[in-house]
């Protein structure tokens, strides 16, 4: 290699990385996932993303800031693609509910992150401290059950759920199921075993869709 060749090596080398937005919170994400918010602290994010801190603070402003866009960051990846089984006008009701429920079950027990669902394990770990941080998870949470009441509220206008059915309580039960399910996946329930508790529900679908709660 020729001095001006070795000269460019020596330089490109020292070029700093291009950060990787994407790629750091998917790995904040998995921290924040298994470790909580306040059981991550920024030095565990500086070395989980590879990132330097001024990097981050750039980027983020704070630890709060990254988890908040982690927040987005599994909704996007995540949240999203059970809710995608709700929007399909060709499926009944109890397909919609059944897609829903085996879609989340997979996404809780992948073995590729950590088991059960972000905004449940993460929230069930915060102190008063964290109020804020808390709060928005509430309402991130509290989506969940909106789009499943939306689901219901639409398919009963539709005649397809019996007018007598309580659609408020029953995406209430639904989101009770779905914590639960969290739960035991986190604790290391089985793709299986949660989908057993699916076919329960299914079962109970008739009476549930008719009567309501």
């Amino acid at each position: 290699m020729n001095t001006e060749q070795d000269a460019g090596t020596r330089k490109g080398r020292g070029r700093p990385k291009t950060f990787d937005r994407d790629a750091a919170l998917d790995k904040a994400l998995e921290l924040f996932w298994r470790h909580g918010y306040e059981g991550t602290s920024l030095s565990d994010l500086v070395e989980a993303t590879g990132a330097k801190a001024p990097t981050l603070y750039a980027e983020f402003t704070n630890k709060e800031g990254m988890f908040r866009a982690a927040v987005d960051r599994y909704t996007e990846k995540f949240a999203s693609q059970s809710e995608a089984a709700l929007v399909c006008p060709e499926t009944s009701v109890a397909g919609g509910i059944e897609k829903y429920f085996r879609s989340t079950a997979a996404c809780f027990t992948d073995g590729k992150k950590p088991g059960g669902c972000f905004f449940i394990c993460t929230s069930s770990t915060l102190s008063a401290d964290s109020a804020e941080v808390a709060e928005m998870l509430r309402n991130r949470h509290s989506n969940q059950e909106q789009h499943l009441l939306t689901f219901l509220q639409t398919r009963q206008a539709a005649g397809e759920l019996d007018a007598r059915t309580d659609v408020a309580g029953l995406a209430a039960y639904l989101c009770c199921l779905l914590q639960g399910m969290s739960v035991r996946a986190r604790e290391g329930a089985t793709h299986a075993e949660l989908d057993a508790l699916i076919d329960t529900l299914m079962l109970q679908w008739p009476v549930l869709s008719t009567l309501g709660i």
